[in-house]
Parts: C-alpha cells; sequence; structure tokens
C-alpha cells in the first residue's frame, strides 16, 4: 500500500483531538487491560493480556484504546516483531480490534475510527508492515462492517496457510432444538455415553487442567500426531488469565477414573473450542460426545450466542472434521487477512521472512528459495 493512500499523521491526530475521539498507547497495564476485555461482547482469548505475554512476551506487546469523549469504545492488543532497533518490521493483531460494547448497539463510526487509530499507530508512525487476522467469518455482518472500516487495507489472497475453516454454532434455539438438531449418528453415540455411567467434572482451576494434560498426554503418545498447540502454554495463559476469562475444563470420568477432557475459552458473547482428548483407556466410554453436550448446556445456561468448534481440515484431519461435523454447525470460514505497509523496508524483511518460513516447513525448494529472496531484494 502506497503512502499516498493515507490520511497524514499530524492531520489524523488533529482530526481526533477536535472530534472527541481519543487514543492511548501502551498506558493500559495488565490488571487495566483484563478489566477493559470485560467490557466487550466480541472479547476473546487470543486478546487476553494472559494469552499475549505468555505466547509473545510483555516487551513485545502495544495496546491501543479508542475511547469517545472519554468512554473505551474500542481496544487492539498487537504483537511487535522489530529484529533490530531500526524503525522498521512487523506488527500483528490476531482476532482483533474489539468494538461490540456489552448491552450497546454497534456504532458503525467505531470500527471506522479504530482503522484509522491503528493505520496512524502501527503503519504511519512505527512503519511497520502490519497484519490483521480480523475476528469476523465471511458473509456476517461484522465481516461487512470490518472490511468497510479497513477497506484501504490489502487483502491477502486466501492459501492453506492463512485460512481459519471451523465450524460455528448458533446457540440462540433452545437445547431441545439443538439436541434434535444434531447429526443423527452423533446424537445416538451422545445417547450411549449418557447410558455409560459417566461422571463430568467441571471447572476453571490448576487441578482440573493438570488432569486433563495427563490425559492430552496420552492420547499424543498413542496417536504420534504433529501439532502446533502448545498445552503446556495453554496451562500457564490459565495461571495468568483473570478468573472471569480462564478456559473451562471439563473431565470425563469413569468409575473415578478420567478417560477424557476438553478445553474451552469462553469469553465476551462466544465459545471456542481448543482442546480435546481421550485416553486409551476411555476409546470405548464416548466420553467425547457427553463432555461436548455438557459444555454447549454450560454456555447456554450463561447465555452465550455461538461456539466455535476450534478448525477442521477434512483431509488432513478426516476423522476430528466428521465428529464436529455432527454438530450441525455452519461449515465458514474467518475473513481474510488484512494488510498494510508504508515500509519498503518493513514490507521486504516481512515477506522475506514468510519466504524462509515456507522452506522450513518444506513447501519451498532450496533453489526456489534462493530465486525468491532474490527477487525481494531487487524489488525491495
Amino acid at each position: 500500500m502506497s503512502p499516498s493512500q493515507f490520511v497524514g499523521a499530524g492531520e489524523e491526530s488533529k482530526f481526533m483531538q477536535n472530534s472527541g475521539w481519543q487514543v492511548e498507547v501502551d498506558r493500559a497495564t495488565h490488571a487495566e487491560w483484563s478489566n477493559l476485555l470485560d467490557l466487550f461482547d466480541d472479547a476473546n482469548i487470543y486478546q487476553t493480556s494472559a494469552y499475549g505475554v505468555v505466547r509473545w512476551g510483555e516487551k513485545n506487546l502495544s495496546r491501543l484504546v479508542l475511547k469517545r469523549d472519554g468512554e473505551v469504545v474500542g481496544i487492539a492488543q498487537i504483537r511487535v516483531i522489530r529484529p533490530t532497533p531500526l524503525k522498521f518490521g512487523m506488527a500483528y493483531l490476531r482476532w482483533g480490534p474489539l468494538w461490540v460494547r456489552r448491552g450497546k448497539p454497534l456504532d458503525p463510526e467505531v470500527p471506522m475510527h479504530m482503522a484509522r487509530a491503528i493505520e496512524d499507530e502501527y503503519v504511519r508512525k512505527r512503519k511497520l508492515f502490519l497484519r490483521i487476522l480480523p475476528n469476523a467469518f465471511a458473509g456476517s455482518s461484522r465481516a461487512e462492517v470490518f472490511q468497510s472500516a479497513f477497506s484501504k487495507f490489502t487483502r491477502e489472497l486466501p492459501d492453506a496457510e492463512n485460512t481459519y475453516r471451523t465450524f460455528v454454532l448458533d446457540l440462540t434455539p433452545t437445547l431441545e432444538e439443538l439436541r434434535s438438531g444434531l447429526d443423527k449418528k452423533w446424537r445416538h453415540q451422545l445417547t450411549r455415553s449418557e447410558k455409560n455411567n459417566l461422571t463430568v467434572i467441571s471447572g476453571h482451576g490448576s487441578e482440573e487442567y493438570r488432569t486433563f494434560c495427563e490425559i492430552y498426554s496420552e492420547m499424543r503418545k498413542r496417536k504420534a500426531f504433529g501439532t502446533t498447540v502448545d498445552a503446556d502454554e495453554f496451562g500457564r495463559i490459565q495461571e495468568a488469565l483473570p478468573e472471569s476469562q480462564r478456559m473451562r475444563v471439563l473431565i470425563c470420568e469413569e468409575r473415578r477414573v478420567p478417560v477424557a477432557g476438553l478445553v474451552a475459552s469462553a469469553i465476551g458473547d462466544s465459545a471456542i473450542y481448543l482442546l480435546g482428548a481421550t485416553s486409551d483407556n476411555g476409546l470405548n466410554s464416548k466420553g467425547a460426545y457427553i463432555l461436548q453436550w455438557n459444555l454447549i448446556c454450560w454456555l447456554k445456561e450463561r447465555g452465550f450466542k455461538s461456539y466455535d468448534l476450534g478448525g477442521i481440515d477434512p483431509e488432513a484431519n478426516p476423522g476430528v472434521y466428521h465428529f464436529k461435523r455432527g454438530f450441525s454447525g455452519v461449515d465458514i470460514c474467518q475473513t481474510n487477512p488484512l494488510v498494510a505497509s508504508d515500509s519498503a523496508v518493513s514490507s521486504g524483511i516481512v515477506k522475506a521472512g514468510l519466504v524462509v518460513q515456507r522452506a522450513l516447513q518444506g513447501s519451498l525448494s532450496p533453489l526456489n528459495l534462493a530465486r525468491s529472496l532474490k527477487q525481494l531484494a531487487t524489488r525491495n
């Protein structure tokens, strides 16, 4: 994106001040950010202070707060990557920004001003290559608002690396309607699990999470699958989260022995399935079915509106795909990531880094890697 596409930084700041809008950057502490997050219906675990600190480190975080007449109306937690003290690098906003205040109608002006504030701070002032992974699903009203507000940004072309596909279950129907809407085979397995004299224990403490990790470790040894999810890291995130934002952990016991477990995040008005596991002894118990149904009932009781089943890949993981398809949720993809840059240096470095990453993952040959880096060096 060329510099001419942006309003000047000084002009933008003056506009903000004269119209009652205020932007605060890097003032909120860990505790203050957690309190701010509880104000928003579109809050999610990836925007929590605990997730950012544990996964990326406090020194690599930047937090932007948008206010109108002194009231907080939007927030965004951003990871900043600077390979050197020089003024270039990357800013990464995951599942943000947030702008839907609890109990208040959406004001379309808020996302527009959030887009301006984010551009001003990270693209113009800091000269970073900015990448945003929106908290919005294709075809939704939120996606339309997002695309309108961030219309100056460039949409990445979809590919296997940047596409998040999942099932999203609408929780607004009654429990009876949700159960009758389950796939017939899935509902049959749920009924079977309910006849197996299983006990479900739920909570958000360290003990429940440690029990889950024992089951998860046993499952990983049995299946020997690769994963980018670090259960221990999520455990550290759980410890750092305030009580209102802690992940929900459900454990299924058979004769007082843990045989299956589930971890989900429920913040704002939606939930996300993060981790699930079944022990060697629990393969015939069908505990995964009763755990998911218990979670749905818990979410319904507390007024959550939707449940994201945590990603699907029909080709690479058909078993998980078929299990999640049984919920009869909507098969949907997250909107494409957006990028913006006012710095040729930052753009070139980030693109070169992505090329190297693809090579390390085996999707790019050494010869093509050298060619790609040479092209980037010439172009930037």
